[in-house]
């Protein structure tokens, strides 16, 4: 597997990475966040999708048939989402985690980045390939 900054540096996803998935159509979750760059520490503001175990990002918020993600992550290969304003000293922060990457987010409200946590955290038990759906947790049940 390649790694998560890899996978989300934007290094012009494979359409491999994304066959099937039609990512222009009813998504999950879409929106913008702005994310930094893994090699130029820059925070930049993209259009997000998410579908079907994949996180897509794009320039803009028109996204057709013809788009070309300018990144792809795989949910399933990752381990944690959760909040990092503690981490990055910014408001409404959270990270997404393998066991050797990690990638940052900021969204633009306290809403917005517990919904994409809780969104991106029910796809990576949904696609983890060790779990089964019987164990698939709702993450949106406050407890």
């Amino acid at each position: 597997m390649e790694g998560l900054w890899r996978a989300a540096a934007g290094l012009d996803p494979k359409p491999e990475d994304y066959e099937g998935v039609e990512f222009w159509s009813t998504p999950e979750r879409a929106g913008w966040l702005t994310k930094q760059g893994e090699y130029i520490k820059t925070w930049r503001r993209r259009w997000f999708v998410l579908k079907r175990g994949k996180l897509f990002w794009f320039k803009d918020s028109y996204v057709t048939h013809d788009s070309k993600p300018r990144g792809v992550i795989p949910v399933g290969t990752c381990l944690t989402v959760k909040g990092a304003e503690d981490v990055l000293n910014k408001q409404f922060a959270f990270e997404l985690s393998t066991n050797r990457d990690t990638m940052y987010f900021i969204a633009d409200s306290e809403k917005e980045k517990e919904e994409w946590i809780n969104s991106i955290g029910r796809s990576i038990v949904q696609h983890s390939r060790s779990v089964t759906d019987s164990e698939v947790v709702d993450y949106d049940c406050k407890r």
